[in-house]
């Protein structure tokens, strides 16, 4: 898939004289992942995002992650090269206000790349610092992959750049070698889902999925349990008044050192805090 018009923007890793390379030690994995994984390594080839490399500087390993159908997708583990990178401070836009600017509208029209990331193209003086290890060889990345520090950053940097004339008139795209999903694509709607939530122009309403994933969690067992109910909630702060209030009890177990006793109140909160 050609990438983004390269005038636009590639993407720099920048990565600071005085860090030392990492080459993660080779990994095991179970032998009946070995063929999905293979694949997946064999989809990234075919469509021109990795590369073989033969001697590479840096050398992260591949996590398997199992998605909701079963099926295995390859992430990579760039912590390492991303501690040697300095932070992007591009200013990303803030998401309360981007789902306050669609209300009030008739007509609602959504864009999703297609593979935003994939489509940008990697610095070649960096490439190869990507490079990660699989059961089939090690290849580095000539698109932006999932994982990387700042990517965030440098695809709204092009975004920005590609549409800044053209908000409000028109939106060009092949112009600048852009692709859009059209699953994820909606035009001229009175409402639809974004950002986790149902907007329409008369308000905004919480996703259902986002409620049955609170009004369906399990009683509270242990901290992790805890603090994934926590970021359910906060999601969902702008429609629960005084939720820091009615998160206390919860608040003084997520304290480090604290034991994680206190189990029975905790939980009558948890029950409590599914109707709020």
């Amino acid at each position: 898939m050609p990438g983004l018009n390269l005038k636009v923007l590639v993407h720099h890793l920048a990565v600071k004289e005085n860090v030392k390379s990492v080459k993660h030690a080779q990994q095991r994995f179970r032998p009946e992942l070995v063929p999905s994984i293979e694949a997946e390594v064999n989809k990234l080839i075919e469509v021109g995002f990795v590369r073989e490399v033969r001697y590479p500087t840096w050398l992260a390993n591949i996590v398997p992650v199992k998605k909701k159908n079963g099926q295995i997708r390859v992430c990579m583990d760039f912590r390492d090269l991303n501690h040697g990178c300095p932070k992007d401070d591009f200013l990303l836009p803030i998401t309360e206000w981007m789902i306050d600017a669609t209300t009030g509208h008739e007509a609602l029209t959504f864009m999703d790349g297609s593979s935003g990331y994939n489509q940008m193209i990697m610095a070649p003086k960096d490439e190869e610092l990507t490079a990660f290890r699989t059961p089939k060889g090690v290849y580095y990345y000539k698109v932006i992959p999932f994982g990387l520090k700042n990517v965030g950053a440098t695809y709204q940097r092009a975004m920005q750049k590609v549409f800044d004339d053209m908000l409000h008139k028109n939106i060009e795209l092949r112009h600048y070698q852009l692709k859009m999903n059209p699953l994820k694509c909606a035009f001229g709607v009175a409402s639809a889902k974004f950002l986790g939530f149902v907007v329409r122009r008369h308000g905004i309403e919480i996703e259902q999925a986002k409620i049955d994933a609170i009004t369906t969690f399990p009683d509270l067992s242990n901290i992790h349990e805890l603090k994934s109910l926590q970021g359910k909630l906060a999601y969902l702060c702008r429609f629960i008044s005084n939720l820091a209030g009615k998160y206390q009890p919860f608040s003084k177990l997520m304290k480090k050192g604290t034991p994680f006793n206190g189990m029975k109140n905790a939980l009558k909160h948890s029950r409590n805090s599914k109707h709020i």
